[in-house]
């Protein structure tokens, strides 16, 4: 058993002396063909695939500052206080899984974009919450609507959560309230869409 032992720890000793004996250029050339190719094919590879995202990016917010346009040439050619927000709409939407277009549609609605927003209450272009609630910053509103429509409020879900633009505006303003509620917002949704920027 101890000359097997005795064997095997020859092996281990011999073997990387018999290694080290090769010429040191001829392994630094092995290394050097072998890495450099690998090398440069990652490099293109790595770069090829970050440039496809890019472009989708580039794609993207190109998307975005269109219909941030269109809803803040809307407010601004009826001279609604809400112009300028169209961007924070438009990716507060986007977040939430909801149409770009519902956010400004409802300010229209419900206060003609801000100018006949609740008084009794700061920053409520929406009335959201029946004109209740207090918000710090058009910004702040903007984000506390998105979230509630798009049902990523637990408090708020089941009124939201996974329904269509008319079932979302049903829940906001219910049919037994206000009749034609949802068609009013939708056809105002259509016409942010038709403005030419």
């Amino acid at each position: 058993m101890s000359s097997i032992k005795h064997s095997i720890t020859r092996s281990f000793i011999i073997v990387p002396l018999v290694a080290t004996t090769l010429s040191m250029s001829a392994f630094t050339t092995a290394i050097n063909t072998a890495v450099t190719p690998t090398i440069s094919s990652q490099n293109l590879i790595s770069a090829s695939a970050d440039a496809e995202p890019a472009s989708d990016n580039a794609l993207l917010q190109q998307e975005r500052e269109e219909k941030a346009a269109k809803i803040d040439a809307y407010f601004k050619k009826n001279g609604m206080p809400l112009a300028g927000y169209g961007m924070k709409m438009v990716t507060e939407a986007e977040e939430h899984d909801i149409d770009w277009r519902l956010i400004p549609a409802i300010a229209i609605r419900e206060s003609t974009g801000g100018l006949h927003q609740c008084k009794s209450v700061t920053y409520s272009p929406f009335g959201f919450g029946s004109c209740k609630i207090n918000f710090k910053s058009y910004d702040s509103a903007i984000e506390i609507v998105a979230t509630n429509l798009g049902g990523d409020n637990p408090k708020t879900a089941k009124h939201y959560e996974g329904k269509t633009t008319k079932g979302i505006l049903q829940s906001y303003n219910p049919p037994s309230v206000v009749p034609t509620y949802a068609g009013e917002v939708m056809a105002l949704m259509t016409k942010i869409d038709n403005t030419q920027v």
